[in-house]
């Protein structure tokens, strides 16, 4: 057997002191990718790759990894063959120079046939390494292109990585790889557990690394299997109280990153806390500990949590004291903030508002604030709803960004404010105002559901957008510091989804006047480009055509709730027998308009329709006109389309037996105003003539 058909497994293991947790499994991944591109660019075939990431260590398992590169033929090519020989047929001294540069005779060398001529050259024959000589060079240079923003020192050492390293496992086969990393030579010992097996564990084989480290050292290196465990041991525990575990994904995959060996321990704390709003609570047994906290089956917490060890003590209920007395002045820290916070109204956060920089070309928070309070009336009464208690809610909204308990928990803005203000009396509406004015907060994540939350959302995010547009931070590329993208996605769907008929234009300028000279000419439109492209992604993720999308922009809908009928109406239009034909037509239509130097008449003269074709035409358009008329009042775009695909038949007919371009005058002005009409019938829903190509 040749050694290019030998195959063995392979595994690496970088060993360190513990990782950063938030970003082991980007790590993780990205050492898979970059040794995965490393054997393509030495041509080296394997097979399946499996990767481990716990806290002290990175390793990747490859099945069956070609033992040697396969010999490879590469012709070089040298002068061309008119520059080779000289009158006489001897070898030029060019030629002479490239026989040398390849370590062999003239004689030697052939010709080669090339689409620019013949040209001299040579075949090298090129014998393949043995893998094991090109493992250490391409797993350094996997490594040194992992995403590590800053890399350390230690010891004496040169040698730069995101941790210390302590040892390395590189083993082909059974066999040892000579691999030198990090000034650390590699061998076939791994290591435990830190604490239940600090001792070297020898790797016999590739394939029993995850399980020998399981069983002799107390570490499970899959960090997937080792994610799912964490969560049936928490889901257990919850049960067993009678709870449902609160198991976000962020938390988990940070837990998980964080233990070897996983062991999942109930606590309890006071119930006294639980006067605390519970977000405020989980929020500090999740972000500072690191705590699973428990709901009961109506969603309220429990005076539970599980905190997740790296020991499997002896003594659990040790570990589980600890924890509680660990937790008890995080939860009294919330306790105080939010007694301290209800010491005085909400609204006289306001007057600090003024200290507070938005922007520094835009003024203060409070400067925003009352921007937002007369845009957020103007959308309330757009939507019907009472713009006082919008323009309320939209006084108070930054004001709790300035509580103690936002200070230490910002992710809970709006959440506090919502609590703050019922607590001061304000109306229902202001106060859940104060947290939709965020939402959604992320894809995919709820929208506003009272009218007050729409418009102080609406506002707050048209706000932002026209005045960073407008002093010229367009973000570009992924530098969005103010997040406008999310912004505009924000906007577009509690205006779709919540089906809000508001005229996006128009707001847009309302908030452009808030500004009264600070921006540049232009903002607005500007701004309404921006929230269209928004607009097509947001299609793009839905799966609609892009030429389905760009035959309702070309019509310029205003209002985002009629771009998405007009939407829907084209996605049923192109599954239709009819569509093919009507939108060959519509773009011959446009070609022929956009050809003629002639003025087309406004109205069509039936005393001058002559052929059998042109006036069944214009008799069809002509009948489906006052229902058309009628459905489009009714924004009713299927039913436009609809009726618009009888015209199929009389339309093929038009062109397969009426001549456009006649040579007389008014017979061809006449059947182009006739087309006209037709196409701008379409244009009031679509330009349909787009989907031609689709």
């Amino acid at each position: 057997m040749k050694n290019i058909d030998k195959k063995k497994d392979f595994l690496f293991e970088l060993g360190t002191e513990e990782l950063p947790p938030k970003s082991l499994l980007t790590l993780s991944n990205a050492l898979g990718r970059e040794v995965e591109a490393g054997l393509k660019r030495a041509g080296l075939e394997h097979g399946a790759v499996t990767l481990y990431a716990a806290p002290r260590r990175l390793a990747i398992w490859i099945k069956d990894l070609q033992t040697q590169q396969a010999d490879q033929k590469k012709v070089r090519k040298g002068p061309a063959e008119k520059a080779a020989f000289d009158a006489e047929g001897n070898p030029s001294r060019a030629l002479q120079g490239f026989a040398k540069s390849c370590e062999v005779e003239v004689n030697e060398l052939e010709r080669i046939d090339t689409p620019k001529g013949i040209w001299m050259g040579y075949t090298m024959n090129i014998k393949g390494a043995p893998s094991a000589e090109l493992l250490g060079d391409l797993l350094q240079t996997a490594l040194d292109r992992l995403p590590i923003p800053k890399r350390m020192r230690w010891g004496d050492l040169e040698v730069e990585f995101l941790r210390p390293v302590h040892w390395i496992v590189a083993l082909l086969g059974d066999q040892l790889v000579p691999v030198k990393l990090y000034n650390v030579s590699a061998g076939n010992q791994s290591q435990g557990h830190r604490f239940h097996h600090p001792e070297a564990i020898t790797i016999t084989a590739p394939a029993h690394y995850a399980q020998q480290l399981e069983e002799e050292g107390m570490v499970q290196a899959d960090a997937a299997a080792r994610k799912e465990k964490i969560r049936q041991q928490v889901t257990a525990l919850a049960e067993e109280v009678g709870g449902n575990a609160v198991i976000d994904s962020t938390l988990l995959a940070e837990v998980t990153a964080l233990v070897e060996w996983p062991v999942a321990i109930l606590g309890s704390f006071e119930a006294r806390f639980l006067k605390v709003p519970q977000e405020a609570l989980i929020a500090s047994m999740q972000g500072h500990q690191k705590f699973f906290p428990l709901v009961d089956g109506k969603g309220q917490l429990m005076a539970h949590f599980i905190t997740v060890s790296n020991i499997e003590s002896t003594d659990p209920t040790m570990v589980q004291r600890g924890n509680e007395r660990v937790i008890r002045p995080r939860l009294s820290d919330a306790a105080f903030f939010w007694e301290q916070d209800l010491s005085q109204p909400l609204s006289a956060q306001q007057e600090g508002l003024k200290r507070v920089v938005y922007q520094e070309k835009l003024g203060s928070l409070l400067d925003k604030s009352n921007r937002v309070m007369k845009l957020a009336g103007t959308i309330a009464t757009a939507l019907g709803a009472d713009a006082t208690l919008a323009e309320r809610a939209a006084m108070l909204s930054k004001c709790d960004l300035l509580t103690n308990m936002v200070k230490e928990f910002p992710e809970l803005q709006g959440v506090m404010g919502r609590y703050y203000a019922a607590h001061d009396g304000e109306p229902a509406e202001v106060s859940v105002a104060l947290d939709e004015q965020y939402m959604p907060r992320f894809s995919g994540d709820q929208l506003p559901a009272s009218p007050t939350g729409e418009a102080v959302a609406l506002a707050e995010r048209l706000d932002s957008l026209v005045g960073i547009f407008g002093i010229g931070m367009i973000p570009s590329g992924d530098k969005d510091p103010f997040a406008l993208r999310r912004a505009a996605l924000g906007l577009l769907r509690i205006m779709i989804e919540n089906r809000r008929a508001l005229n996006l234009m128009d707001l847009i300028n309302s908030a452009v006047a808030g500004y009264g000279d600070q921006l540049v000419s232009g903002t607005g439109q500007k701004v309404f480009a921006f929230i269209l492209e928004r607009l097509r992604a947001y299609y793009q993720d839905q799966q609609v055509p892009p030429a389905v999308f760009d035959s309702v922009l070309s019509c310029q809908p205003h209002q985002p709730l009629d771009f998405d009928q007009r939407i829907a109406a084209v996605k049923l239009f192109v599954d239709r027998d009819e569509a093919v034909s009507l939108s060959a037509a519509n773009k011959r239509i446009h070609n022929l308009l956009k050809k003629t130097d002639e003025t087309v008449p406004q109205q069509v003269d039936s005393a001058r329709l002559k052929e059998t074709a042109e006036i069944a035409l214009a008799a069809e358009l002509e009948q489906i006109r006052v229902k058309l008329d009628t459905a489009l009042e009714g924004d009713d775009y299927g039913t436009a389309l609809q009726l618009l695909s009888a015209l199929r038949e009389p339309v093929d007919t038009f062109f397969d037996a009426v001549m456009v371009m006649s040579d007389e005058d008014e017979i061809r002005q006449n059947r182009l105003a006739l087309l006209s009409q037709l196409r701008n019938q379409f244009l009031r829903i679509a330009d349909i003539s787009l989907l031609s190509s689709t």
